[in-house]
């Protein structure tokens, strides 16, 4: 299968540098035009100038390839619209986007402030919402669109001192899954990116020589397959140094337990089946939960006929 992005048109945020630039190389690489959004901040979201973007635009112009920057600021919902307003007049249409914006502002919990709490989800996970949104009526009406969250190891699976970090990286999960049902019947597929990658965001959290074995092209792959024509839906991918592993939200089989006062003594007792993996699967939405426990209700109160 050739992936190839052949007149398309695709937004790349946070694209000036690390990963999100080498995203947009990738896409224009490979025949897609590309707007390389990037606020132009420190790592901590302070700053900002779009001398990073314009760079990136010059060298795929360079390469023969079409890019324009932009310096909005995925927090800022009308920056956003006129960024999507912008790529549409130039270009009629947008088919492809990849929220990669995001910042850092690493400290154990109860050293956080709240401030520093809010702005890491209004960036990462709000920064990724008006970005849909923008763009979700456009896919709509061409029945067709794929989006890339940027997920994290830290969302998935935790990490210490990342508490703001990780609640944004999961929240995207979860918009991933509800996007990708609505967006169904338009041909809008929707997955989510957990990359293991030495970029800015990175330095200073692993020792140079894992920095050296992560580099960002080796994330690249993934993001491609997630937005190309044949891409998957609902998938997580995570990716690193050359390997690749999918991720999945699973429900055990489970037991049933009942009602009644003792209950709670009953589920303590019962605690290791219920969280039994054999047998789990990846439910198709957040019904099959309910669906299986009025399930085992309904053959519970049977029985006891």
């Amino acid at each position: 299968m050739s992936v190839d992005f052949t007149g398309r048109v695709a937004i790349v945020t946070g694209a000036g540098g690390g990963l999100g630039r080498q995203h947009a190389l990738a896409l224009a690489a490979r025949g897609a035009k590309v707007v390389v959004n990037d606020f132009g901040g420190a790592r901590d979201g302070t700053g900002g100038s779009s001398v990073a973007a314009q760079a990136v635009v010059d060298e795929i112009r360079a390469a023969g390839g079409q890019a324009m920057a932009n310096g909005a600021s995925v927090t800022d919902m009308a920056a956003v619209q006129a960024m999507v307003d912008e790529a549409m007049a130039a270009w009629s249409r947008v088919d492809v986007l990849v929220n990669n914006a995001g910042v850092l502002r690493d400290k154990s919990f109860a050293k956080m402030t709240l401030e520093d709490f809010r702005f890491v989800l209004d960036v990462h996970l709000m920064g990724a919402v008006h970005c849909c949104k923008a763009v979700w009526p456009l896919m709509q009406a061409q029945k067709y669109g794929r989006i890339v969250m940027t997920t994290s190891s830290s969302g998935l699976y935790g990490n210490f001192g990342q508490a703001n970090y990780g609640a944004a990286k999961l929240a995207l999960v979860g918009l991933m899954q509800t996007l990708a049902l609505e967006g169904e019947k338009y041909d809008i597929r929707v997955n989510a990116l957990a990359p293991t990658a030495a970029t800015r965001m990175t330095e200073g959290l692993m020792p140079p020589e894992v920095l050296a074995a992560l580099q960002p092209e080796a994330v690249v792959p993934a993001m491609l397959v997630l937005a190309a024509a044949d891409a998957p839906t609902r998938a997580v991918l995570c990716a690193g140094a050359g390997a690749f592993e999918a991720a999945h939200i699973t429900l055990t089989q489970g037991a049933w337990i009942g009602t009644g006062p003792d209950a709670p003594e009953r589920l303590a007792a019962a605690l290791d089946a219920v969280r039994d993996r054999h047998g789990e699967t990846v439910p198709g939405s957040g019904a099959a939960q309910g669906t299986q426990e009025v399930a085992r209700a309904l053959a519970q109160a049977q029985a006891r006929a």
